[in-house]
């Protein structure tokens, strides 16, 4: 495990979870804090504005990491979020890029609410949480980036079986279970149309895309989490956000 894991462990879970939230930003943020979470602004201070009052708001705090991984500088993790004894209920997955010390440099994410019943039946945020490190990481992310490419953006879904497993399992909210009901959902008009892919990490057996879609006449900053077993994708998470009007930013956005 590396410093920039650990250091993104500690602002979620002592910053956020425990209250604590400008010791945490002073000593896991670096030169910079570059912001991309659109509601909250750059710097320790950007972090400050929007935290301090956040947990004097929210004084019971349920944050659970649910998975985490490292790709050189760059760190990545899904939470799951329970407030006030679940009065709401959220799901994260955030992107950092840190510095060599592993210190915090730069911070993307989507915040989507926790959706008990998915259409696949399957929890959102359940399945394998434990990244495989004997996995073979490059060779899993040239699977994704290719799966990225010719079914996500090109929309060739023929191709849906030369990426996917036919057992698939399913956790994003709004797809069916296995390879049909993914299918189904990649030809909807819910998916829409798969823009942009702006970063790819991965380790192990586990890769994750971050990029933007356009669907139902609106951009959405999605991340979508692959695990690899036997050449195919075996499991998928996705997590995405509404990007708001350009003047309800406090930042320079969400990419």
């Amino acid at each position: 495990m590396g410093k920039g894991l650990d250091n993104v462990r500690d602002i979620y879970l002592d910053g956020i979870a425990g209250g604590n939230a400008r010791e945490a930003v002073l000593r896991n943020t670096g030169h910079r804090y570059t912001q991309h979470s659109t509601g909250v602004g750059d710097g320790a201070e950007g972090f400050l504005e929007f935290f301090e009052p956040f947990v004097a708001r929210n004084p019971k705090r349920e944050i659970e990491i649910r998975r985490i991984l490292e790709d050189g500088r760059w760190v990545w993790c899904s939470a799951y979020q329970s407030l006030n004894d679940g009065a709401a209920q959220w799901v994260t997955m955030d992107l950092f890029y840190t510095d060599k010390d592993g210190l915090i440099l730069e911070h993307w994410d989507t915040i989507a609410p926790y959706v008990a019943k998915t259409e696949s039946g399957e929890d959102m945020v359940g399945g394998v949480t434990d990244v495989d490190i004997n996995g073979d990481t490059e060779e899993n992310k040239a699977l994704v980036l290719e799966y990225t490419k010719q079914v996500r953006q090109e929309g060739d879904v023929s191709k849906l079986s030369n990426f996917v497993s036919a057992g698939v399992v399913q956790h994003a909210a709004p797809i069916g279970a296995g390879l049909d009901g993914l299918a189904t959902w990649l030809e909807s008009d819910d998916a829409g149309r798969y823009e942009m892919l702006f970063q790819l990490v991965g380790q192990g057996d586990f890769v994750v895309t971050y990029g933007k879609r356009y669907a139902a006449s609106k951009e959405v900053a999605v991340f979508d989490l692959y695990r690899i077993a036997g050449g195919k994708i075996v499991e998928m998470w996705m997590n995405e956000e509404e990007i708001s009007p350009r003047d309800a930013w406090g930042n320079s956005g969400k990419f």
